[in-house]
């Protein structure tokens, strides 16, 4: 059946995919998360002016750590040497655009790494204004795109 779900046992259990028997690929993946912020609070952002530091460097080395740690936080992801993660910000007048790219090579794809890393800097960035800022909202967080070479 080509709708069963790769996580679920025959007997209805959750279950880790077994990726033993798949070539080692080269993949990518990019998802996105906004945050809606006051205009104000995006102007102290690139001031840095914002109390508790530098907020966009902090959400940075958050999502990178996420990014590392994700198969301790998402039960059924298997652990993946990341080679690389990048986390782009990109101002806006309503809030800010995270991107996150990750690389790995491995038997498995990482956009729940990437899915990872662009929520928890969202998240971060939350944490850091929430003193200035109580109408902010997290939203549309997404996978742009995943990508494999087979080595």
């Amino acid at each position: 059946m080509a709708d069963k779900l790769s996580h679920i046992a025959d007997d209805g259990s959750a279950k880790m995919v077994d990726v033993s028997a798949k070539p080692v690929s080269r993949r990518w993946a990019t998802a996105e998360a906004t945050i809606a912020l006051r205009s104000e609070t995006v102007s102290k952002i690139e001031a840095n002016q914002v109390a508790k530091g530098n907020v966009l460097a902090t959400a940075r080395i958050a999502a990178i750590q996420a990014v590392k740690r994700t198969d301790e936080l998402i039960p059924l992801c298997h652990s993946l040497p990341v080679q690389h993660a990048q986390i782009e910000f990109e101002n806006r007048s309503d809030g800010i655009r995270i991107e996150c790219r990750v690389t790995t090579t491995a038997q498995t794809g990482v956009e729940m790494e990437a899915l990872t890393g662009a929520s928890i800097a969202a998240l971060t960035i939350y944490d850091m204004c929430k003193a200035i800022d109580k109408s902010m909202v997290i939203s549309d967080l997404r996978l742009i795109s995943k990508t494999k070479k087979t080595l």
